[in-house]
């Protein structure tokens, strides 16, 4: 989940729940909770979209791990026939490739378990949020309730219907402008450095893999005597 659409979660259903006094200074505090209730519906659907990607993240990262499991069985079966046939070439190629698809496995299967995690979370977003939405909901007739029964009485003692009114109201949830402020991220700083290291630390990189490429390409053969 984004840190903007989590931090307005956060807001809605915990952040703002006592700030409903807030519509009480409104000329029309029923309204400014109705408005507050569709923020919350609004909120329902971003974290629905947002739990779409997830699921589709997951399974895009599910698939290629499994197509990257397939072609590293596939390498080693190569591997093994090149050797035999002393094709040494071929078979350093397929070990260089082999040891690509290994590097990106732990990837994947962190992104699967993450988009897991990300989804458990969202579902409960959703939760919490219809679960608040119900409970303004209640709290919006109470207020309609004891306002219209406010109306009805024409011996009530000055000042007991605004007592009444508030009562009702202060048990609402909060109206929706604060809710609907997000977390801003803060841009990462770029490294500097020289163009002329980079090209070095570059090549030391290229000459370490091809130093494995060959640890294990000798271990290979050795299996094979």
């Amino acid at each position: 989940m984004s840190e903007s659409l989590l931090s307005r979660v956060g807001r809605l259903v915990s952040g703002t729940a006592n700030s409903i006094v807030d519509a009480v200074e409104s000329t029309a505090p029923d309204l400014v909770m109705k408005q507050a209730i569709r923020e919350l519906d609004s909120a329902v659907e971003d974290v629905r979209d947002a739990l779409g990607k997830t699921a589709v993240k997951k399974h895009v990262a599910s698939q290629r791990l499994a197509e990257t499991n397939k072609s590293h069985e596939e390498l080693s079966e190569k591997i093994a026939i090149a050797l035999r046939a002393g094709e040494k070439d071929l078979a350093r190629a397929a070990v260089a490739r082999q040891m690509d698809l290994e590097a990106q496995i732990p990837v994947l299967e962190k992104t699967i378990a993450d988009a897991g995690d990300e989804e458990l979370e969202l579902n409960n977003s959703i939760l919490a949020l219809q679960g608040r939405k119900r409970e303004m909901s209640d709290q919006l007739d109470a207020y309609i309730a004891q306002k219209n029964a406010a109306a009805s009485q024409s011996t009530t003692t000055d000042g007991g219907s605004d007592r009444k009114l508030n009562s009702a109201v202060d048990n609402a949830n909060s109206a929706f402008e604060r809710a609907m402020k997000a977390a801003t991220g803060v841009p990462g700083v770029a490294n500097s450095g020289s163009m002329a290291d980079d090209a070095k630390l570059a090549k030391l990189d290229q000459m370490a893999r091809d130093h494995r490429v060959e640890e294990r390409l000798a271990a290979l053969e050795a299996e094979l005597e």
